[in-house]
């Protein structure tokens, strides 16, 4: 049976950390010096842009710095997403082998366990426009991928009991040009887990179903641990050069522009 890491590791008070640790924890695993591993985090009051978006086209951003609510880029692609600590976010970083179709095994493989720990909650989730997970025709949760380093990302943003007022009021709504793309517009009709079920979830409940559901999906035996110094090492890096800077999480800089850090990464990496 194969095993599979669980972190529990957070920084809810500092999201540029937190999507730092997103990018080194799958860099480390990437290099070998890990185990598959799935992550469950929390964010307090931060919107995360995906990496091709422009910054004001996504969120309103006078009103954002009004509310305290930061801005911080990740490293895949997809849409903006509203995160608080009514949220619970989910990772997962795997290497395999014999992939044919790296689409179809993140979006409808991959996806899976996210499913099943939602169908243990009493559930009945579906899939729509490809990376939005549906509950009563309300969108309860949405994920991005990657393939990047080697390693095949996923991770993904659950409603739970967020703040869905200060969501609308920070986040545009481009209905219209995703309507031309033939988008649905389930996308924005979002709706927290708790009140779709009509009961309260708890942080812990919901971990337990986030753990045992890519457990049953993915065949594995998992156990708890502690990011390892090469993680907290790179997250640091990350963190200093990368992710709490404008010109990432506002401007999305080239890659270009991180060769220092990039250097600083062979050096825990290689």
């Amino acid at each position: 049976m194969r095993e599979l890491r669980v972190l529990l590791y957070e920084t809810p008070h500092d999201p540029y950390m937190n999507l730092a640790f997103e990018e080194a924890f799958t860099r480390v695993r990437a290099a070998d010096l890990t185990c598959d591993t799935l992550r469950i985090w929390r964010n307090d009051r931060a919107v995360v842009i995906g990496y091709f978006q422009e910054a004001g086209a996504e969120v309103k951003l006078a009103e954002a710095e009004k509310l305290g609510i930061r801005v911080v880029r990740r490293f895949t692609g997809g849409g903006a997403v509203y995160h608080d600590l009514g949220n619970i976010n989910f990772a997962l970083a795997i290497k395999a082998e014999g992939v044919k179709d790296p689409i179809s095994y993140l979006y409808s493989y991959l996806i899976g366990g996210a499913l099943r720990a939602l169908k243990l909650l009493g559930a009945s989730p579906r899939l729509e426009n490809v990376n939005d997970i549906v509950v009563n025709q309300r969108k309860v949760s949405g994920v991005a991928a990657s393939t990047r380093w080697g390693v095949y990302f996923l991770h993904g943003c659950i409603l739970v009991n967020a703040d869905l007022t200060a969501l609308a009021k920070v986040l545009r709504v481009p209905k219209e040009k995703l309507r031309d793309k033939g988008v649905s517009e389930v996308k924005y009709r979002v709706a927290n887990l708790s009140e779709v079920l009509g009961r309260e979830l708890s942080y812990r409940e919901l971990v337990k179903a986030l753990v045992k559901g890519y457990e049953e999906h993915l065949k594995a035996e998992s156990y708890v641990d502690l990011p390892s110094k090469e993680e907290v090492r790179v997250a640091q890096l990350l963190y200093e050069y990368k992710y709490s800077r404008n010109e990432w999480n506002l401007y999305r800089a080239p890659h270009s522009a991180f060769k220092n850090l990039e250097e600083k990464l062979k050096e825990i990496l290689a």
